[in-house]
């Protein structure tokens, strides 16, 4: 965070305004800038003696725009001068105050995102470590990530992201102000073309803030939801997700628009190749419009076509039936099964022998009712084998006691 230091007898403040003043009318002859420069001057004073601190912020910032095009700035003096003025927001009364004198603030660095957007960026995060309103900073850093996308510096807030657990704590927003962060985030790092999992983690983070009693609001996530399913079908390397469980994705089921996208989405999630392949002839169209690749695509249900016979077929897959799920041919089997294996989302051993494959353990596509059934009687299982063996124990140690009771008595 800068500092502000006097250097001169003179409050930072006025000094800022002096030279904004004589910049803005140097062209207009000595006469009529010194009456302007004068009349600005202890209009300043005014305001400050009087507290009218949001009045003073407005009239600092009066001048911007001819301070950030007159190329005898430096950006040195610009962020010197932009100090001062955010620095006003230490004197505010109270937070609405300080609000209104952030959002001057903003309103004026935000103007031409394009011009200087790294050091705008800078003045705003500046004026963000001034603050002291929870709200405030919120409303500072949404409009530093929406400059940072108009002006393409993107890589400058990207780090941030990973606090935005800790940030939502801090400024404790309503669900309507995190749908915006959310979306915003996401929308940031799908253009500076980071992973498509950091944009999918909060596109679902989005999805996941509507619930069934948001049928009226629901309606504005639809374009998101469809935009999230693609995602999650191009990206290679994502395999898992909960969106058949939101709402925000239930809603497009019976959807005009959006109806063959959540097809598609149940259709990756839980059915296997030869669902896709039908849906493909029928809507090759659709995909196409999407920027889907039809061989991307089934190199993505082939495997998982593949975690789905190992999660149905009792720990052994034998080869033909991957050969005809996946439909290829025999000595691709092989190949197909160490994909699963790398990408971890089955771990087993090939029987080359008998010609099978022994799976001990796979990943679940989805999680819903069917899964945490099956959970629940796994756990079962196993505690009612747990039970059999402590009982098992307990019961050869009474035998063991026992025998060795009878032997102490022989003895005596």
């Amino acid at each position: 965070m800068t500092t502000v230091v006097p250097t001169s007898e003179e409050d930072p403040a006025l000094s800022v305004v002096r030279f904004t003043s004589e910049l803005a009318w140097s062209d207009a002859g000595p006469e009529v800038m010194e009456q302007q420069v004068s009349r600005l001057f202890v209009e300043a004073q005014e305001c400050m003696v009087t507290n009218r601190w949001l009045d003073l912020t407005s009239l600092m910032l009066t001048s911007a725009d001819i301070v950030f095009s007159n190329s005898k700035v430096s950006e040195k003096d610009l962020e010197c001068i932009f100090t001062v003025i955010c620095n006003l927001v230490t004197k505010s009364r109270s937070p609405d105050e300080e609000l209104e004198m952030a959002k001057l603030i903003c309103a004026k660095i935000i103007q031409q995102p394009s011009d200087k957007p790294a050091l705008r960026l800078k003045i705003l995060f500046n004026l963000y470590n001034l603050l002291d309103n929870a709200y405030c900073r919120f409303y500072v850093f949404m409009r530093a990530l929406n400059l940072a996308v108009s002006g393409k510096v993107t890589e400058h807030v990207i780090p941030s992201f990973k606090k935005i657990d800790s940030f939502l704590k801090e400024w404790n927003l309503e669900v309507q102000d995190q749908r915006e962060l959310f979306l915003s985030v996401a929308n940031a790092l799908k253009d500076s073309k980071s992973s498509a999992k950091d944009s999918f983690k909060f596109l679902t983070k989005y999805l996941a803030t509507f619930s069934d009693e948001d049928t009226y609001k629901m309606g504005e996530a639809k374009e998101e939801a469809a935009r999230t399913i693609i995602e999650f079908v191009k990206a290679p390397d994502m395999f898992q997700c909960d969106l058949l469980d939101m709402p925000a994705v239930g809603q497009l089921e019976k959807d005009a628009k959006y109806a063959l996208v959540y097809q598609l989405l149940k259709i990756f999630l839980t059915q296997r190749l030869d669902a896709y392949l039908e849906f493909q002839a029928a809507n090759s169209a659709l995909l196409k419009s999407y920027g889907l690749v039809h061989e991307d695509c089934i190199a993505k249900m082939r495997l998982m076509s593949l975690v789905d016979l190992a999660s149905h077929e009792s720990g052994r897959i034998p080869y033909a039936l991957i050969k005809d799920t996946l439909r290829i041919d025999n000595d691709e089997v092989e190949l197909w099964v160490v994909k699963a294996l790398t990408t971890k989302l089955i771990d087993c051993k090939m029987d080359q022998l008998n010609q099978v494959v022994l799976v001990s353990s796979c990943t679940q596509c989805v999680f819903g009712l069917r899964q945490w059934q099956a959970l629940r009687t796994k756990l079962g299982t196993w505690r009612g084998n747990i039970e059999s063996v402590i009982n098992t124990i307990q019961a050869n140690k009474i035998t063991e006691d026992s025998s060795q009771a009878v032997q102490g008595m022989m003895i005596r």
